[in-house]
């Protein structure tokens, strides 16, 4: 799996090579036998309104602006702990445990590896699901072994709920937001980790047609705290 050149320096600087050392090793030349793999695109009418600066080959670049969902009600934030488990009903997805994810001796962001391409990560120099800020979950699309544990996100729809379990025992209910999809080279960096005055979650993978060997784009869902 390729890594970023990019070295972190702080919780802000590492958005850049988040966004493509964990996602960069989604597709490849999967074995003939492998199941074939859903579409790599978020639904038009779940994608946010286009940015002027899109990339052409990104859905959220020609998508119809979403139907905003209710706003998030107020909800106290929790202490901190670990996420264990992830559970998307929408996408299919009931992941535990929870990978923790780091960094590298180089400065490079720690990613899911191709065997762990059924598990979901939690980027632990962030905050833990629950806590005041952006919560942030990876989880590969697919990879050379075929689709992956959010090989389904394409089925999400704002409204949606994620639960987090979380290791002391309580969970986190999240409602989708937002999902948009944009190339890893436009990567949304202040948008995804920028600091936010309550609980929210970022779920990020891979999107896109397969191009060279990868996917181009980054499929991020965008989720409040309300449970």
């Amino acid at each position: 799996m390729a890594r970023a050149t990019v070295r972190a320096l702080a919780p802000l600087a590492l958005v850049a090579p988040l966004a493509l050392v964990a996602l960069t090793g989604c597709g490849g030349a999967a074995p003939a036998t492998a199941p074939s793999t859903p579409p790599a695109h978020i639904a038009a009418a779940s994608a946010a309104p286009p940015a002027p600066s899109a990339s052409a080959s990104s859905a959220s670049s020609s998508a119809a602006p979403a139907t905003a969902p209710e706003p998030a009600p107020a909800v106290t934030p929790l202490p901190a702990s670990e996420p264990v488990r992830v559970r998307i009903p929408a996408a299919g997805v009931d992941a535990s445990p929870v990978l923790g994810l780091g960094l590298e001796a180089d400065g490079t962001v720690q990613v899911p590896s191709v065997a762990d391409g059924d598990k979901i990560g939690w980027y632990t120099k962030g905050v833990t699901p629950g806590q005041t800020g952006p919560a942030v979950l990876i989880g590969h699309f697919d990879t050379a072994r075929g689709p992956a544990v959010l090989k389904n996100v394409s089925k999400v729809r704002t409204g949606d709920e994620i639960t987090v379990s979380r290791a002391d025992g309580s969970s986190a209910v999240f409602r989708v937001r937002e999902l948009e999809q944009v190339d890893k080279k436009r990567f949304p960096t202040a948008k995804v980790y920028g600091d936010t005055a309550r609980p929210e979650l970022r779920v990020i993978t891979c999107g896109g047609e397969i191009t060279d060997g990868h996917r181009p784009d980054n499929i991020i869902l965008y989720a409040d705290l309300v449970g």
